[in-house]
């Protein structure tokens, strides 16, 4: 896994350098070091995940760009509103995702989520300020808390929340 991983971001790395030097062959005595420095700390920092399911992930794009589209819509709403509809505050959201990616994809993407901003995580507590406290924002939390376990294929135990 940990070759094809190497190969994959490689080839990758490799055409995104051919791209920015306009395919200049000179380029190639900088491009050579620069790519396997981007391989080799891109390996570290970030290490292949084995259980990736790719059919979840397929999935979860509609969800991800409709959830984008309706933040954008929803905060666009409240910064024109002659009211300025907010209620802001501060909850604490405990994650039941492992440390690593899968924390990081969550909190990315919760972020995106309407009227909401992961502001820290400390010991998989995430604290996210929230435009309107009067929401449901827990439910939207869980759900893509779910689905982001399911594209890493880990199954969570609900019932802690």
């Amino acid at each position: 896994m940990i070759w094809s991983t190497i190969i994959s971001r490689g080839i990758q790395y490799s055409a995104l350098w051919w791209i920015l030097a306009d395919g200049n062959l000179t380029s190639w005595w900088i491009g050579v070091p620069a790519v396997l420095f981007a391989v080799i700390t891109s390996v570290i920092l970030f290490p292949p995940a084995t259980n990736l399911r790719w059919f979840e992930i397929l999935k979860f794009i509609p969800f991800f760009l409709f959830r984008s589209l309706l933040g954008g819509i929803d905060v666009a709403r409240r910064a024109f509103h002659p009211n300025l509809p907010i209620a802001p505050n501060l909850i604490e959201y405990p994650l039941l995702l492992p440390p690593g990616l899968p924390q990081v994809l969550m909190i990315n993407i919760a972020s995106l989520l309407p009227g909401t901003l992961i502001t820290e995580l400390n010991q998989s507590v995430l604290r996210v300020h929230v435009l309107d406290s009067q929401k449901d924002f827990l439910t939207e939390l869980i759900s893509v808390e779910q689905r982001v376990a399911r594209i890493f294929g880990i199954s969570l135990d609900t019932s802690l929340k």
